[in-house]
């Protein structure tokens, strides 16, 4: 919402500012007269501006450097709405190029050696989250650092692996780079998730529904010792950084793969 209203300020400052400066240089251009019409020798009445459009025109009309400031304020308006809409695009398209590398690689049995011995390195493959009622099916890296949520969602280093008894953390995208976590807030008691690990795969079935802390409280995803706990949290609200959205959700079945 934050994002939209941005883009919508962006565009209506830039286009007014575009109209105003077109209107300033009409303003300055003299209308022609035929030769063979012949114009009263008599003095112009000066009409006083009726409203602040003219008054910025005639304000303006002889000042060449506000004219051009005028100008160039316009086109870095129209510039940064139009990287204001694109900036998401370029990160969906740079996360999916990336999913696919990272899909590669989740497969491998190097990840699976560097699985087994805990030794995952940040930013490389660690587990695929499945939730089919938001259509969600992302491969998740390990870590949460900015460089690491470029491929849209992220295990927090501190929390247990993937399908291990604790309290496992994921972090997701909610606006960009594959918006994995979009529709997190429609998830329900009930629903579904499943983390797919390169030894072994389990689900997780939705306690509650999702609800909102401060970005400052991190005991959602403190460690809970003696159940299999999921935690996912992503932004709050839509295109705002100002809260964070959490669900929990409690294993109900898990599966190990054959060597």
């Amino acid at each position: 919402m934050v994002t939209l209203a941005a883009i919508v300020l962006n565009v209506l400052i830039g286009a007014g500012v575009v109209a105003l400066t077109l209107r300033l240089q009409r303003s300055g251009t003299p209308t022609p007269v035929a030769a063979a019409v012949a114009v009263p020798d008599r003095p112009a009445l000066a009409r006083e501006p009726e409203n602040i459009v003219e008054r910025l025109v005639v304000g303006l009309k002889n000042r060449k450097a506000a004219r051009v400031g005028l100008s160039v304020l316009s086109l870095a308006l129209l510039l940064g709405a139009a990287g204001v809409i694109g900036y998401p695009f370029y990160t969906n398209l740079y996360q999916g190029r990336l999913q696919g590398q990272l899909d590669r690689q989740l497969a491998s049995p190097e990840l699976r050696d560097a699985y087994l011995n805990r030794s995952i390195g940040e930013g490389d493959s660690l587990t695929r989250i499945k939730i089919p009622r938001i259509g969600v099916d992302t491969v998740v890296v390990e870590g949460t650092t900015a460089s690491a949520l470029r491929a849209g969602a992220g295990h927090y280093p501190s929390t247990p692996l993937p399908c291990e008894i604790g309290n496992v953390a994921i972090a997701g995208h909610r606006t960009t780079y594959g918006r994995p976590f979009h529709d997190m807030d429609q998830l329900q008691p009930g629903d579904r998730v499943t983390l797919e690990t390169p030894i072994g795969e389990c689900t997780y079935e939705v306690d509650e529904d999702p609800f909102i802390v401060a970005p400052t409280q991190t005991d959602v995803v403190a460690n809970t010792p003696e159940s299999a706990e999921l935690t996912l949290t992503t932004c709050h609200p839509k295109g705002s950084a100002r809260q964070r959205l959490v669900l929990k959700a409690t294993m109900v079945s898990a599966e190990t793969f054959d060597a």
